[in-house]
């Protein structure tokens, strides 16, 4: 069974964003985004990873724009992805190949993440895109 893990809001400031969700509610920061693609946060409460990220450009927020802000994505871990991408595509959920090339050939290796937050994006249901990964994300627990 897949777990949810991640959870990603575009914010137009990330910096009052996460602010709200470490002060008022005891995330914890676990890591910085600073790419071509977006700038932020991943937050966690041990279970699940928040990203809180300000879009630089419109390839990589799939079906909104760069200043749209809101939850943007799900990410669901599973144990074995290439049988997940096979049940997705089987219902119909394909990977979003231009926000996974956009987002893979802008990757530049962030620091304490162990090779986590590596990930596919399909177009899901009700137009919410969903992450697919094997290897989970920094601040949650592996499976």
């Amino acid at each position: 069974m897949a777990k949810i893990k991640h959870i990603a809001i575009s914010s137009q400031n990330p910096d009052e964003t996460a602010a709200f969700y470490k002060d008022v509610l005891g995330l914890e920061e676990v890591g910085k985004v600073t790419s071509a693609n977006a700038d932020g946060y991943y937050l966690s409460d041990g279970n699940v990873n928040m990203a809180i990220l300000k879009f630089k450009n419109d390839v990589v927020t799939g079906d909104v724009d760069s200043d749209y802000s809101g939850i943007h994505h799900i990410g669901f871990q599973v144990d074995d992805a290439e049988a997940a991408d096979i049940k997705m595509k089987g219902a119909g959920a394909f990977p979003m190949d231009d926000v996974n090339d956009a987002l893979h050939g802008g990757m530049v290796p962030q620091q304490g993440h162990g090779g986590r937050n590596v990930e596919t994006k399909y177009g899901g249901p009700d137009g919410v895109m969903i992450d697919i990964s094997q290897g989970g994300w920094v601040g949650t627990e592996p499976e």
